[in-house]
């Protein structure tokens, strides 16, 4: 009988090296210098079938002991019907068995597989791969022809990469090593393996070596990136490669193996990348490579254009995943600009000794201390003069940071209350106990500065993308920046552009992210107030992110009662100034009785009256206050149902005709009043029954009567317009004993929220709703 050894079908099933490993003079592709970035070269992918790389696998094993010139004659003996089968498993170095009998008593390397081949001969088993060792064969039997192909291609793809780790593990001529890698790199992208191993392993390797052998030229180094250049268009790079990308663009910034290479590289971590926390250096790879386009001639034109290209050309970014990667690079940029001065809060007095203005004796590391100082000369002499009658303030050498801080006797009544408690203060707090000084003077490095610079702007740039605003308003609304940040002048006033951009977006689900995430946390609405750390203006800011947020959702009582409590004093200083926003805030203070003290009553309406614009609103807020007297006289109808089609208009024209004290019940189902009319029904002091049913009575007009009418018992929201955002707003109403929300927008999780925080609740209809 003859032999016949096979490709199984195609010419893909065979692929063997045509390239010689370390030794052999492969001549370089025509048109491509060393050196030069190539263009991208066509992928030699095999046509047919692609397969799973094996890893381990149920197979029929014969072994044959022979002379090569006898195979074909002991192939056609009764010996070849003794078939064992085996699990084998194909490692990192050899073949071996789960179970170490008969034939694969002993594992074999695949430095002693000489070929691999497919058989096939007359009137024998089907499916084989003959491989060739020293004094015999190795027969494999698969079940069927695919997976035979899969034994096939897994096995030469195993021993041609550890033949590649051998012969690259003890490089000897650079030039020589440079072919080997392109040879590597067209063996992966010509396999008809599936697999993410198969790009990674490559990578590995070549990452493995650049890390063994640090003293390569910049010109090697560039040699090596262009090689794998095409492995890195659908693969992130190794952690190790990461690194010596970083390298790179630090020390080359201005080549263009940055722009040609690492562009398509750098988009494609941030189109695809889930959790950089997982992989850092990809992050770290990502803040050089856009430092190295800072580093050109056009500056940040270059990095706008690379924001442009990752956003796309249409008014949507196609991926989601782009901004948040872009943000998470951006904080750990400018999270490295003061790690100096964040590392050192170890070895510096803790903020709580330099709110109480003393320093405990300890043994701290003389690395990099604090040293409160006062920031001109003037205040300097005046210290000095003041210092003598009360007690002194702590001074600790340092060349770093400069903070002046007053002591605790001196300080605010408001902040010395919080003075005793053991909690660590943070540090707006302590930088506001002295109205002297309320910033840091911190000065940074040159690459820190530059560093700072590029990635603030980046934010600036992401900021002016409509549809990007939500999610980075979302992501910067706890303030992820470290306090020294916060506490330095020029990064805040940098990052002014961005809350801006915030305050005047129309959005509620953007500017309502300029308030705290939660209670008592600051936000950056706090931050750029009057007083604020943050605040460089005469509060300009402030009163365009006031005037955003009360023409919202948030004309409440709750953020009315926020603003008399910590912002009293601003708002009436600009409203003494004629800002219209601040004289409105005031005239809804007096007219929802915020302020008890009659004094500050009485100064906040000399305030009002000092002005054109004040005194003119406070007129309309006494015949608004005649006409609620008036509305809330006792008598009138228990009862009133408004017909359809009436309007907010003619709501407001009916209350405003009598007294209204004794209503209870109202109905105004099936009309066409909106959420305007809410003013109007958080005046009825009796109001118990309240039918909105069929109406666009929407979220805004659900939270101001949850703000005012707490007695309500009973309300009908049946099939208006209410979601989630209104609906969570209604469980300060405890008084609420039955409940329409038919055919709203009600979600299962806000009717259980709903459920827990209102005890009286005893009546709920949610039918065609998602929680029915």
């Amino acid at each position: 009988m003859d032999l016949t050894s096979t490709s199984g079908g195609g010419d893909s099933r065979q692929i063997e090296e045509t390239k010689p490993l370390l030794g052999g003079d492969v001549p370089a592709p025509e048109g491509t210098k060393m050196g030069a970035v190539p263009c991208r070269r066509a992928l030699l992918l095999c046509n047919g079938m692609r397969y799973k790389l094996l890893q381990e696998g149920d197979i029929q094993v014969c072994v044959i002991r022979h002379p090569r010139t006898f195979l074909s004659k002991i192939l056609t003996s009764k010996f070849l019907r003794r078939w064992e089968p085996h699990h084998l498993t194909l490692a990192d170095n050899s073949l071996a068995s789960a179970t170490p009998t008969g034939y694969m008593e002993n594992s074999v390397s695949y430095s002693a597989i000489e070929d691999v081949q497919l058989l096939s001969w007359e009137n024998a088993p089907k499916y084989c791969l003959q491989l060739t060792i020293p004094g015999g064969t190795v027969l494999l039997q698969a079940a069927n022809s695919y997976l035979r192909d899969q034994w096939f291609h897994s096995l030469q793809w195993k021993k041609k990469i550890y033949k590649y780790k051998k012969v690259l593990s003890n490089p000897s001529r650079w030039e020589v090593v440079l072919k080997e890698i392109r040879t590597l790199v067209d063996m992966a992208l010509t396999s008809p393996l599936q697999d993410d191993s198969i790009n990674q392993a490559p990578l590995e390797i070549v990452s493995k070596l650049l890390s063994e052998n640090t003293n390569l030229t910049t010109q090697e180094h560039e040699n090596i990136i262009v090689a794998i250049a095409p492995l890195l268009e659908n693969n992130h790079p190794p952690p190790d490669l990461c690194e010596f990308f970083c390298k790179h663009c630090r020390e080359r910034p201005r080549s263009m193996v940055v722009i040609e290479v690492f562009t398509p590289v750098v988009q494609r971590i941030l189109k695809h990348n889930m959790d950089f926390g997982k992989c850092p250096r990809l992050r770290l790879f990502t803040q050089e490579y856009i430092l190295a386009l800072n580093e050109l001639n056009a500056g940040m034109e270059v990095v706008k254009k690379f924001i442009q290209s990752m956003h796309g050309p249409t008014g949507h970014c196609p991926h989601p995943r782009v901004l948040p990667n872009l943000v998470a690079v951006c904080l750990a940029a400018i999270y490295s600009c003061y790690e100096e001065f964040i590392n050192s809060r170890d070895n510096s007095p803790s903020l709580k000794e330099i709110r109480n203005g003393c320093q405990q004796p300890c043994d701290r590391k003389p690395t990099l201390p604090l040293r409160l100082l006062h920031p001109s000369p003037d205040l300097v002499s005046q210290e000095a003069t003041l210092s003598e009658a009360r007690l002194k303030s702590v001074v600790v050498a340092s060349s770093e940071i400069h903070v002046e801080v007053e002591p605790a006797s001196t300080a605010k009544p408001a902040l010395t209350a919080s003075v005793g408690n053991d909690s660590e203060p943070n540090l707006i707090d302590c930088l506001m106990v002295s109205p002297a000084c309320s910033t840091m003077s911190i000065e940074l490095g040159p690459q820190a500065d530059r560093t700072l610079g590029c990635y603030v702007e980046i934010l600036k740039l992401l900021s002016d993308y409509d549809d990007w605003r939500p999610s980075l308003a979302s992501l910067l609304q706890p303030i992820p920046f470290p306090k020294e940040a916060l506490a330095h002048e020029k990064f805040t006033k940098e990052l002014k552009y961005v809350i801006q951009r915030f305050a005047e977006d129309p959005r509620q689900e953007v500017h309502s992210c300029l308030l705290s995430v939660r209670a008592g946390k600051d936000g950056w609405f706090q931050l750029y107030s009057p007083g604020g750390v943050a605040c460089d203006d005469d509060g300009e800011l402030f009163a365009s992110m006031v005037h955003i947020l009360m023409g919202s959702c948030y004309k409440t009582k709750k953020f009315l009662l926020s603003l008399a409590e910590n912002k009293l004093g601003p708002c009436m200083l600009l409203a003494l100034r004629g800002n219209q926003t601040m004289v409105e805030i005031l005239c809804l203070m007096l007219e929802y009785n915020i302020i008890d003290n009659n004094d500050t009553q009485l100064q906040i309406i000399s305030t009002l009256e000092s002005t054109g614009v004040g005194k003119r609103m406070y007129e309309q807020l006494c015949d608004r206050q005649r006409e609620l007297k008036e509305l809330q006289r006792k008598g009138g109808p228990t009862r009133l149902t408004l017909p359809s089609k009436s309007t907010d208009a003619d709501l407001a024209r009916l209350l405003s005709s009598g007294s209204f004290g004794n209503l209870e019940n109202l109905s105004l189902a099936f009309t066409n009043v909106t959420s305007a009319c809410a003013e109007h029904l958080i005046k009825l002091p009796s109001l118990k029954q309240l039918n909105l049913w069929s109406t666009q009575f929407g979220d805004a007009g659900l939270r101001l009567l949850s703000e005012h009418l707490t007695m309500l018992q009973v309300l009908n929201l049946c099939e208006t317009p209410v979601t989630d955002a209104g609906l969570l707003a209604l469980s300060s109403m405890k008084s609420l004993c039955s409940l329409n929300m038919n055919s709203t927008k009600l979600s299962a999780d806000t009717y259980e929220d709903l459920k827990a925080k209102l005890p009286n609740l005893k009546e709920v209809d949610v039918r065609y709703t998602e929680a029915w």
